[in-house]
């Protein structure tokens, strides 16, 4: 899309003598790879662009039991959500897009979403559960919830702003949240949100939310723009 919200192109999810797969969730790296979550057939595909095919074809770059959420962290790797295995992975791609450096961080009940964290870390939700946090080098720093006293209905999109606070959309809640570092937790949107999933944060200081309750994307402006 354009920054006026206008369509630039579509991309068609068919495998090359696969068939068609459902993409579960997308993430762009800074080179513009575009990536996606396939939860049906257990894997991760990347768009390689190719001079026979002016819209890229896809290629699966890693498969896992579940993969859900999709992102990408400040040092470019891959993070993916593993819903069945309660597990974190994340890699690189080469210029050939193979898989590099692979780790997974384990322990986890059901993680669905997973974002950019503060100070260069994660944050990961769990369906009807909490958002836990992990720094840079992976290490566990604790929970949203028990750090801010913060009960969630079913956790959903996380992710944080140029401020480091963290952003969690709240899907049972019906509403997303900001949970600055030292403040207390900020109601941000709680009307007119039927099933909140999604969340981002846009360069212009607005916050976009995809709402699966009435399928909108709503866009809203919670920072003043920057002058």
């Amino acid at each position: 899309m354009d920054l006026e919200g206008r369509s630039i192109c579509h991309l068609p999810c068919h495998l090359p003598g696969t068939g068609a797969f459902v993409p579960e969730d997308v993430a762009v790296t800074a080179a513009g790879l575009v990536v996606v979550s396939d939860l049906v057939r257990g894997a991760v595909h990347a768009l390689q662009h190719a001079t026979r095919a002016p819209l890229g074809r896809w290629v699966t770059v890693g498969t896992h039991l579940a993969p859900r959420g999709l992102a990408v962290d400040a040092a470019g790797r891959l993070l993916v959500t593993d819903y069945v295995l309660g597990a974190v992975h994340s890699f690189t791609l080469s210029p050939a897009l193979q898989p590099l450096a692979p780790a997974s961080m384990l322990g986890l009940e059901g993680p669905c979403w997973v974002g950019p964290g503060p100070d260069g870390g994660l944050a990961v939700s769990e369906e009807f559960g909490d958002v836990w946090l992990f720094g840079s080098a992976c290490q566990p720093l604790g929970s949203l919830g028990v750090r801010k006293g913060h009960a969630f209905g079913n956790p959903a999109g996380v992710c944080t702003d140029v401020e480091g606070s963290v952003i969690v959309a709240d899907e049972q809640g019906r509403r997303v949240t900001l949970f600055p570092r030292a403040r207390e937790p900020v109601c941000l949107v709680s009307e007119g949100l039927g099933r909140p999933l999604g969340v981002a944060c846009a360069p212009q200081g607005q916050l976009v939310v995809a709402d699966a309750g009435d399928s909108y994307i709503k866009v809203y402006q919670y920072h003043s723009e920057p002058a």
